[in-house]
């Protein structure tokens, strides 16, 4: 039996038996790994508050037979304002859900658990619109599994500075509006004015630790929240039904 300590975030609980939980984590180092909290339902259980959603720990394991118990955790960030505000909870739980379909057991993905625990904080502390947290979010968790758009220029003529520019959703191409019928693909694109061009070649190409240093003009940020996600689901060929509980608070 082997005992070894980590920090992870909580994406997913699922109440297992009487008083435990079985926990979906992403963990430093350990990439994403399915951990049984025993007793963690118990009232007053030292592992109550490391076993919730979206709550970071240090958690010291021990693996036995290839399976994963947690014996003892040091919560670090409950992220509290997220779990206090019913949208911004839907969207952290959007983030879990998406970050738990990238990622692989046992093999880590570099830059996801910063991303996912960053993009948790500007939901809680940043007080930046939602619509900016989500997309900066989507995109970036493209570029980390390997869907990095191409954006320098029009990807058929080459300029610099596209004409009408739109993205290319299954080829993640920036081209021309006139560009499009030349493009390998024909496939869904979607316009993008000056404001999100701007806005997604710093999240593509900037530097990781300024990710939500960019603002959007109103008028622009329905057009950069519908790129983003149209590209994410896109390119996983899939949705997520926290996705689509979030957009119902949105709506009602």
């Amino acid at each position: 039996m082997a005992h070894f300590v980590t920090r992870g975030l909580v994406l997913r609980e699922v109440n297992y038996k009487e008083s435990d939980k079985i926990l979906t984590v992403l963990a430093e180092g350990e990439g994403k790994r399915t951990v049984k909290a025993p007793g963690c339902r118990r009232k007053n259980n030292s592992l109550s508050a490391a076993g919730q959603l979206l709550v970071y720990s240090e958690m010291t394991l021990f693996d036995f037979q290839e399976r994963l118990s947690l014996k003892e955790a040091n919560t670090l960030n409950e992220f509290r304002g997220v779990r206090e505000d019913l949208e911004k909870l839907s969207l952290g739980s959007y983030f879990a859900e998406a970050a738990e379909a990238v990622a692989e057991e046992g093999v880590e993905t570099p830059g996801l658990l910063s991303l996912v625990l960053n993009s948790l904080y500007a939901l809680d502390k940043l007080g930046k619109p939602l619509a900016l947290v989500k997309g900066a979010f989507e995109m970036k968790l493209c570029c980390l599994i390997g869907y990095e758009p191409l954006l320098d220029g029009c990807a058929v003529c080459g300029k610099p500075g596209p004409e009408g520019p739109r993205l290319n959703l299954n080829e993640g191409v920036l081209h021309c509006a006139s560009c499009r019928g030349a493009l390998e693909e024909d496939g869904v694109s979607l316009p993008v004015d000056g404001p999100t061009l701007a806005a997604l070649r710093h999240i593509v190409y900037g530097d990781p630790k300024r990710l939500f240093s960019f603002t959007l003009p109103p008028e622009s940020a329905g057009v950069f929240s519908g790129v983003c996600e149209g590209f994410l689901l896109t390119q996983l060929e899939r949705g997520f039904r926290t996705l689509d509980f979030y957009k119902s608070i949105r709506l009602g």
